[in-house]
């Protein structure tokens, strides 16, 4: 299967269940009182991390996810089903992110590492949830509310003990096949590793993840070339080998390739600068310049870096490398790989209840009026007004939030349509009962 890091997806959680309103019919009790029963809410859509999957490439081409509705009330206080959750499975280390805010949603790290993607609707209440000793009979029930739909961006970050870095044809994949016996490919030209290959290096007491990431080039920190598809995987490794090309054929210089990988991870992440790591000057097997690896060696020295010297082709130099990076390993202490929820407040759910509610004069005269305010209109939602007493409660919800004396703040006469959210209605002023013209604007 293809490696993917990336992928772009739609969710869509299901849409609550209607309320049942209904009243009990039985042979004997010719005035039953009501039994409709509450609607099902509707299904989530669950993001997973699964350790057994290491890409996103299942996502290339099914990028629409959809969970059920819940289930309508019925009659006899019976509620409807709640609709089944659709899980999404992705690898550990993927990043969620909604692409519309741009806002990072979660970092699932670990195996079992859930995100609630979107929200299933609430199921409608039935009239039996709305009967007391001042209202015996309700004659109205609720819709249910809508799933959540979200547009997400997935990011995988590799996780990985090792990681290997260098420009493109240093060598990285051969060093690679030769610590851990895995087969990427190889040729002899940049840009062979257009995505990371992950390799197993055997400790004797254990194993670790070895990561060949693609070629770096000058300018990758403003996204150029692989760009941040390269560094987005070095920065959850544990060690970092700078694998630079000693060899006469290659154009760039060991110390001008040293010092681009540096000004890259600066520029990009400065805390790249400070992870453990060792450089392996690679392709002694080829002809060599003593002068340049010299001026290298004295520049690494500087920034304490161990430096080894071999040739991944012939395996001159391997073993003691193998050697080092074990034990570096061992010695480092485990990354702190923690998971990130960031959760949606409250307030973005349902809006202020308390704020003022925001009118905007629009249409062609001036004549229509529209309504916003996420509470109102959310609560709007919830009633059919095919039912007589819904039209009741809604006048309650307009004189709540005073939305008749905004609107006539604004200039609103009667006869003027007003619109909060789908529903649209004619207004007359200090007449809250008469919303004969209520209807919905998408029907």
């Amino acid at each position: 299967m293809r490696f993917m890091d990336t992928a772009e997806i739609t969710v869509r959680a299901g849409n609550g269940g209607n309320g049942a309103l209904s009243f009990r019919r039985e042979k004997y009790v010719p005035k039953g009182g009501p039994d409709g029963g509450d609607g099902g809410r509707g299904g989530h859509v669950l993001i997973v991390a699964e350790d057994r999957i290491q890409t996103l490439a299942d996502y290339e081409y099914q990028r629409r996810f959809s969970a059920d509705n819940g289930d309508n009330g019925r009659g006899k206080n019976r509620r409807g089903s709640s609709g089944q959750d659709i899980v999404i499975k992705v690898p550990c280390g993927t990043v969620i992110i909604d692409r519309d805010t741009g806002r990072v949603l979660a970092d699932l790290v670990i195996k079992g590492d859930t995100l609630l993607a979107a929200s299933g609707g609430r199921g409608g209440r039935g009239n039996a949830r709305f009967a007391s000793s001042r209202r015996r009979t309700p004659r109205f029930s609720e819709m249910g509310e809508d799933g959540e739909f979200r547009n997400l961006k997935l990011e995988l970050k590799i996780l990985a003990d090792v990681g290997l870095v260098g420009l493109p044809n240093a060598g990285k994949s051969t060093l690679l096949s030769a610590i851990s016996g895995s087969s990427p490919q190889i040729a002899d030209y940049p840009f062979t590793t257009l995505s990371p290959n992950l390799g197993m290096m055997d400790m004797g007491t254990g194993r670790l993840i070895v990561a060949d990431v693609p070629g770096l080039i000058e300018g990758a920190h403003m996204n150029r070339g692989l760009g941040h598809s390269f560094l987005r995987h070095i920065e959850r490794t544990r060690l970092l080998v700078y694998v630079i090309d000693l060899s006469m054929e290659n154009p760039i210089t060991p110390l001008m390739q040293w010092k681009t990988l540096r000004a890259e991870f600066m520029a990009f992440n400065p805390d790249l600068l400070s992870f453990p790591s060792v450089v392996a000057g690679n392709k002694t097997d080829l002809a060599t310049d003593h002068e340049s690896i010299s001026e290298l060696e004295k520049e690494i020295e500087r920034s304490n870096t161990p430096f080894f010297t071999l040739s991944a082709l012939s395996g001159k130099g391997v073993e003691a490398f193998k050697n080092y990076v074990s034990s570096a390993v061992k010695s480092l202490e485990s990354p702190q790989r923690e998971s990130l929820f960031i959760e949606v407040e409250d307030e973005e759910k349902a809006g202020h209840k308390a704020d003022r509610p925001e009118i905007v004069r629009s249409g062609l005269e001036g004549d229509t009026f529209v309504v916003r305010h996420p509470e109102v209109e959310r609560l709007v939602k919830k009633f059919n007004f095919d039912q007589d007493e819904a039209l009741g409660r809604f006048s309650a919800i307009l004189r709540y939030y005073r939305i008749e004396d905004i609107l006539k703040e604004k200039g609103a006469r009667e006869g003027d349509t007003v619109k909060i959210g789908d529903v649209e209605f004619v207004f007359y002023p200090e007449t809250a009962s008469s919303l004969e013209g209520v209807k919905n604007s998408e029907g």
